[in-house]
């Protein structure tokens, strides 16, 4: 059966590439989210111009983020929540609220792939590699970043751009990612988003076998 060209007649752009926001549309309502925010905060300013130069590369947004438990409610709602309410999350959604062309996509646990739309968006946009932004790294991030490595993205993950409890479980996770995914974790400001926009210049690929 031939290929669909659209999504019901909603074709994405089509792009050799996708940035990634995980889970930055947060309230920060938990126990640790004062920890967090302290990292989190300049990882949003980070993450708000790389999102800047890939819009003016032709580099697509996604916001992949948590449902955070309530499934009757929506990304949008969330975005409201984090905006109006007083919560310890609202600068960094100030910072990285969505424009109307990004796009979106709720998850129900740590792994942007599992149970989501994100595996067929990314088949429609035709994109071949990620920048995978946001919190926490050594968790949702690391999680998302080792299922893309498993769908064989090449992938970058910004040192820059991802931000966990603390200064050791980022690094640690930053390490994982280059040494196990062969992820480009060079600083944000570092990459060529114009050449990652042309299909060139990428991180290499897995190379995992798929079969015994």
């Amino acid at each position: 059966m031939p290929r669909s060209e659209d999504l019901h007649g909603n074709a994405p752009d089509k792009a050799a590439a996708a940035l990634l926001l995980i889970d930055v549309i947060n309230d920060l309502e938990f126990p640790e989210g004062d920890q967090l925010l302290r990292y989190a905060l300049p990882m949003a300013r980070k993450i708000l111009a790389l999102k800047e130069g890939a819009r003016k590369a032709g580099i697509p947004t996604i916001y992949v983020n948590d449902n955070f438990g309530r499934w009757q409610s929506n990304f949008h709602a969330q975005v409201e929540h984090c905006l109006e309410d007083r919560v310890r999350g609202r600068p960094i959604v100030q910072l990285l609220a969505p424009d109307e062309d990004d796009y979106f996509v709720l998850k129900p646990k740590h792994s942007g792939f599992f149970s989501t739309t994100l595996e067929i968006l990314l088949e429609y946009l035709r994109a071949e590699t990620l920048i995978i932004t946001g919190v926490a790294a050594n968790i949702c991030v690391l999680f998302t970043a080792n299922d893309a490595y498993m769908r064989d993205f090449g992938l970058y993950v910004p040192g820059d751009c991802v931000a966990s409890n603390t200064e050791e479980e980022n690094r640690y996770a930053l390490e994982q990612m280059k040494r196990v995914l062969k992820a480009d974790t060079r600083a944000s400001d570092e990459l060529d988003l114009r050449a990652i926009a042309r299909g060139r210049g990428g991180p290499a690929k897995s190379t995992a076998s798929k079969g015994p």
